[in-house]
């Protein structure tokens, strides 16, 4: 009887364990599906957030094209910018090499006024006026002509490329000449470009030698060299004032100077003849 007993209580204990056993596979597939089950939850979840994105792409690109609309706005404002910059460096590079012509230009004018005034020798005073005219003016015809005293007529004392004309005197009030002479006004032709006379003696320029109100005579040019012939310039302006004022002082005391020393020879040589003495 005791065995039977033993046998069945170990009957009942094994299927007690087959039932445990069953159990513990049970739980064990449940918390593998569990697993799996959380695994593909996240999957979803990145799948919604995905979409998600997508759906919100057309305002995405809206924005991106709003961007880009910007971006070539602010280009466009940088090319015109550039631009302006360029055409300022062009205009400061102009302007550059006219205040480098402008500076070169005064500084010869500078020496020609101070070469007028380094000498009192008047052939020398004369020579140097018609220098400034040729090499700085750039005249290519020109004539200095000063009053001549005790008459009405002004002489020719200097000429360049006058030779073929039977230019000697001018009458004080005859013509643009005569009349620079006579009132002390300027003569200015400004249309050089189109400018044309049958008169070759018809001056371009013509502008008195005064000092003050005295008028010693004029200086006249009546042709220019070719790279002047369409206009003059403020420099050439400037040195046609120049000459009507520094020029007529240095002939004045030139000639004044060159009568003082001939008065003075004149005088030495009377003291020389009174005391008998002999040079």
């Amino acid at each position: 009887m005791e065995n039977e007993k033993e046998s069945e209580i170990l009957k009942k204990a094994e299927d007690f364990l087959k039932v445990f056993k069953k159990g513990e596979e049970f739980t064990h597939d449940l918390l593998v599906t569990n697993e799996k089950l959380r695994y593909r939850a996240i999957q979803l979840e990145d799948e919604v957030n995905s979409l998600k994105r997508t759906a919100n792409m057309p305002a995405d690109i809206a924005k991106m094209e709003q961007t880009i609309h910007q971006l070539e706005q602010e280009k466009k404002n940088l090319l015109n910018k550039f631009k302006n910059v360029e055409e300022e460096n062009k205009d400061f590079a102009s302007r550059y090499v006219e205040v480098e012509e402008e500076n070169n230009n005064l500084a010869n004018l500078y020496v020609a006024s101070y070469q007028l005034h380094s000498t009192l020798d008047y052939q020398e005073v004369i020579r140097i006026v018609l220098e400034v005219l040729l090499n700085l003016v750039g005249a290519d015809r020109c004539a200095i002509l000063l009053k001549e005293e005790g008459t009405s007529d002004m002489v020719v004392v200097a000429s360049e490329g006058m030779q073929t004309f039977n230019f000697k005197k001018v009458k004080l009030g005859d013509g643009i000449i005569g009349k620079a002479g006579q009132t002390g006004e300027s003569h200015f032709v400004t249309d050089l470009k189109n400018f044309s006379s049958d008169d070759p003696l018809f001056p371009i320029v013509c502008i008195p030698l005064k000092i003050k109100e005295h008028i010693l005579g004029v200086i006249s040019v009546f042709a220019l060299l070719e790279q002047k012939k369409e206009k003059l310039t403020r420099i050439d302006y400037e040195l046609f004032s120049m000459l009507a004022g520094h020029a007529a002082t240095a002939i004045f005391s030139s000639k004044l100077y060159s009568q003082s020393e001939r008065k003075l020879s004149t005088v030495q040589g009377f003291i020389n003849l009174l005391s008998g003495r002999e040079e």
